[in-house]
């Protein structure tokens, strides 16, 4: 690689890791508050697919709860002093939304184990949401004075 492309690709690395947590923590609470609000709103794509997997609690108050929920994750991502509780909140949540992967898997498969119908595929992209929370999480601590203190 050229001096020149070196530097280039220095500064646009640079600047990605100026601002890359900053889009993704936005990114993701957008994602959250969107989906979290049409769940009480009866306007929710994966509704049916709720209302399925737990079907042994009254679905208005499954899609509430988890519309808040949702919402309550999004807002604290947004928030930087509640982003802590934004991604325990996050991680206790996830994991739930594989249940029917699990529960339902003749709506999630055409053909176990790889053949996705889209609301498996729908399922499976929480795996990136995953992702981008330990990404997030990974950098919590940087740059807090508190923890600096501490340490020492």
């Amino acid at each position: 690689m050229s001096p020149y492309m070196a530097l280039i690709d220095r500064k646009i690395s640079a600047w990605m890791d100026k601002y890359c947590q900053g889009l993704m923590r936005i990114s993701l609470a957008l994602i959250f508050i969107w989906f979290g609000m049409l769940k009480p709103l009866g306007m929710s794509p994966e509704e049916e697919l709720i209302k399925n997997t737990v079907y042994f609690f009254p679905p208005e108050v499954v899609l509430f709860v988890l519309g808040c929920w949702e919402v309550t994750i999004g807002i604290g991502l947004l928030y930087k002093p509640l982003l802590r509780v934004a991604l325990l909140l996050l991680l206790i949540e996830l994991p739930g939304t594989f249940l029917p992967l699990i529960v339902l898997p003749e709506i999630c498969f055409h053909s176990v184990p790889f053949g996705l119908s889209l609301e498996g595929q729908y399922i499976v992209k929480n795996l990136f949401l995953i992702g981008a929370a330990f990404v997030i999480g990974s950098k919590v601590a940087q740059n807090n004075p508190l923890l600096e203190e501490t340490e020492a």
